[in-house]
Formats: structure tokens, C-alpha cells, sequence
């Protein structure tokens, strides 16, 4: 039998692999979703628009049967699928949320439901939810200490104050689950355990809409604004996507509605927000390759690092940076050093005649071709550094990916990001070489 062979199949053959490529694979076969499809229609809930699918880039998400177009609705939730503070109240926990002083916090509630139910396997009636939730996370409190140590240096902050945080959260929370114990015939100490506990407060963090309930007397005043919602939250997440989403009072629904057409068997996504990438992987746990949102944070140490030796008034300018709030989100992005930044730096660029003129600067007003000339030539030092900086954090994550296989995963999620990063101090140092030639 002779092969297919010719232009025309070679063409068939290339679309083909490039469709299957862009093109997720159907999972609505798996155990797991078929449960959850038959729990979800329990609560009245039936989805003709979507199916359960894994995607090249994004892993697993929601995959269209037919074209959307915009306006339409695809998901529409009804409020007996969603879990909120309502349903913990309502559950066996309520009783003893009531007795609790002070009261605990609307997070705490749902975390503690989240641990308990988990806890109770096959007795679990949200038994078909909790096995398609992720058995572990990525955020910055669950990544070992050596990864973490190799982010960018604005965003480690960040996740060890994310870490700081879940722990005192676990351990201002353990009086309370010891008052459960009547609940359960294992020890509280052991089932809601520090592991347990931060995998219920990551699936609250990545997971949970947006929803405000109204206050309930059992609970702290906190904003009580989440609900978690089976199915709906396998969406994945694009910047490039706009939708519409919010609980519909009349039809008691969690509904979302898309201003961007799809088209058939391609992945369907909700944005949300304009988050950059330091942001992502803080709250969600990943990060979006091609984020026109993402930047390189620039601190005030690197910001004063390549300034003139002959600057002068440093400790004044500063002052008057933190006074007009231009110390803070400085950044490079994609179109090259952002106004804020180019606005401090020639602020801080000022020669002692042309101090005075410091008002204008933060106006925007241009003071001379040298003090535009001597910026440009400090943003381009600055974004070399970073550059170099970010080359070196690539080799070791290289070197670590060989040496620490466990790790693999959580290496590959930084290694992302600082390439994101590279590709951005390359295109702003590439603008930077641009301006810098209308003043040589």
C-alpha cells in the first residue's frame, strides 16, 4: 500500500499537527469528571456549551463544543453548586462557628470546611468537587525555600511575607480546631495539620469568585466576598480575554459572559484582571507567557546604584520621590522603561543648577538634553544589570534542574518567569539604544 505523498497531504498533514497542537484533549471521559458532571446535575446544572480538556501551555481547562460569540453566556452556575460561609454555617461546623470567640474570620470558615470534607472522603457529599481540585499548589508558600530564593528580588519578598502570613494564620486558628474535636474521632492536631491547612487556603486564594455575602453574626467582620464554584473554576486565565462575571440575583446564578468570540474545540478563558506576572504567581501560582501586564520592578537600592558620581542632594531627592509617591512601581515593560521611571531617574539626575526646576520634572517637562541624555544612559546601565542579573539566575536554575529532579516543576515556573523577564529588559534596552541616539 503506497503511503499518502505529494504537496497537498504534506499541507493536510502540517495543518492537522498544528490543529492538534492548539486543540486540547477531551477529559470529560475521565472518572473524575463524569462524577462531577452527575454531582453537578444533582444541583441542577448542565453544561452543553463545555467540555473538560487539557491544553498545551495551560494544562487543564474548559474547552468550547461550539463557537461562542460575544455576549453569550457560557457558564451559568446555580447558587445550590457554589460553596460559601452560608454553606459552612448551615453544615455540621455551624454549632460550633457560633460558639467560637472571637469569631472566626469568613477565610478560616471556609478553609476548615475545605480540610474537613477533604478529611472525610467517600462521606463526603462534595466528594466529586474535592477530587478534581489540584492536590498541590504552586504558590510562593508552597515552593521550597531554594526556589523562592531564586525570584526576582520585589516579588521573594512578597512570598516570604505570603509564607509568614499562612503561618500565623495556621497558628492562630489551632484553638479553634481543637474545638472540633467532638467532630471527629482522630486527633484535630493530626487532620488539620499545617499541610492541610495551606492547601485549603491556596485552593480559597487561586480558586474562589468574587461573591459578597451579607454579614453573619457567627463571623468576624471581614469582607466575606468568596465563593468557590465547582466546574466554573477549571477556566483558565488570558489577559487577552474580556468577560463579564457576577451573581445573577434574580436567577440565583454565578454567571459569566464573554465580549470575545472563540471559536469551536478551543480553550475558553476568563481574565482576571491585569495582573502582571509578580502578581500571578503570588495569588494564583503561574505565570502568562506574552503578559502584555508584566514588568521589571526596579527597587530604590538599583534605582541610585548607577547614578553619576557626581550627584548631588541624593538624600533630598529621595525625600521628594517618597513625598510624590514615585519610589514605588518604577518598572521596565515591553515598550522600554515605564514614564514613572524615567521621571525618577531624571529627578534624580538633576544638576545642582537645575534643582530647582525639580516640580517640573514630576510634571513631565523636559529641562535639558543633558539631563534627558544622562537618564537614558542611567536606564540602560540599570536594565543591563538586570539583564546580567537575570542571565545568571538562568544558569542556576539549570544547573538546579539537572541536580534537583524533585524540584523540576517548581524550577520550571521560576525559569518562566525570568525568561518572561530577559525578554522584557531585552525589548526595553532595545528602546532605550532608540532613544539614546537622538542625543549622540
Amino acid at each position: 500500500m503506497k503511503n499518502g505523498g505529494g504537496r497537498t497531504s504534506r499541507i493536510r498533514r502540517r495543518k492537522l499537527f498544528r490543529s492538534s497542537e492548539s486543540r486540547g484533549v477531551n477529559e470529560s471521559y475521565k472518572p473524575e469528571f463524569i462524577e462531577l458532571k452527575k454531582w453537578l446535575k444533582d444541583r441542577r446544572f448542565e453544561d452543553a456549551t463545555l467540555i473538560p480538556a487539557r491544553f498545551p501551555g495551560t494544562g487543564r481547562g474548559l474547552m468550547s463544543k461550539t463557537s461562542l460569540q460575544e455576549g453569550q453566556t457560557i457558564i451559568s452556575l446555580p447558587e445550590s453548586c457554589l460553596l460559601t460561609t452560608d454553606t459552612v454555617i448551615r453544615s455540621y461546623l455551624g454549632t460550633y462557628i457560633a460558639k467560637w470567640q472571637p469569631p472566626p474570620s469568613p477565610l478560616l470558615a471556609l478553609c476548615t470546611f475545605l480540610v474537613s470534607e477533604k478529611h472525610a472522603g467517600d462521606r463526603s457529599p462534595w466528594k466529586p468537587y474535592l477530587e478534581v481540585l489540584p492536590k498541590a499548589y504552586t504558590c510562593p508558600v508552597c515552593l521550597e525555600p531554594e526556589v523562592v530564593n531564586l525570584l526576582p528580588n520585589p516579588l521573594k519578598t512578597k512570598a516570604w511575607e505570603q509564607r509568614s502570613h499562612v503561618q500565623e494564620f495556621f497558628s492562630s486558628s489551632r484553638g479553634f480546631f481543637s474545638s472540633l474535636q467532638p467532630l471527629f474521632s482522630e486527633a484535630t492536631e493530626t487532620i488539620f495539620s499545617y499541610r492541610a491547612l495551606r492547601w485549603a487556603w491556596c485552593t480559597v486564594n487561586t480558586r474562589a469568585v468574587y461573591m459578597k455575602s451579607p454579614p453573619q453574626l457567627c463571623l468576624s467582620p471581614e469582607p466575606d466576598t468568596c465563593a468557590l464554584a465547582p466546574y466554573l473554576d477549571l477556566l483558565n486565565h488570558s489577559p487577552d480575554v474580556q468577560v463579564k462575571a457576577a451573581f445573577n440575583k434574580e436567577t440565583r446564578c454565578y454567571e459569566i459572559r464573554t465580549a470575545t468570540r472563540c471559536g469551536k474545540h478551543k480553550e475558553v478563558f476568563i481574565c482576571y484582571g491585569p495582573h502582571d506576572n509578580h502578581r500571578l504567581l503570588l495569588e494564583y501560582g503561574f505565570v502568562s507567557v506574552s503578559n502584555p501586564h508584566a514588568c521589571v520592578y526596579v527597587s530604590k537600592d538599583i534605582l541610585v546604584k548607577y547614578l553619576p558620581s557626581t550627584a548631588k542632594q541624593m538624600n533630598k531627592k529621595i525625600s521628594i520621590l517618597e513625598d510624590h509617591d514615585f519610589i514605588e512601581n518604577l518598572t521596565f515593560g515591553w515598550d522600554g522603561p515605564s514614564w514613572r521611571l524615567l521621571t525618577a531617574l531624571k529627578l534624580l539626575c538633576l544638576e545642582a543648577e537645575e534643582f530647582v526646576c525639580w516640580k517640573k520634572v514630576l510634571l513631565g517637562e523636559i529641562i535639558s538634553d543633558t539631563n534627558e541624555k544622562t537618564s537614558l544612559d542611567v536606564a540602560q546601565k540599570i536594565c543591563c544589570y538586570f539583564i546580567d542579573e537575570t542571565h545568571a539566575v538562568l544558569r542556576k536554575v539549570s544547573r538546579m534542574k539537572d541536580e534537583e529532579v524533585a524540584l523540576i516543576n517548581q524550577l520550571t515556573l521560576v525559569e518562566t518567569l525570568q525568561m518572561e523577564e530577559l525578554k522584557i529588559l531585552q525589548a526595553s534596552a532595545k528602546a532605550l539604544t532608540a532613544l539614546q541616539t537622538a542625543f549622540t
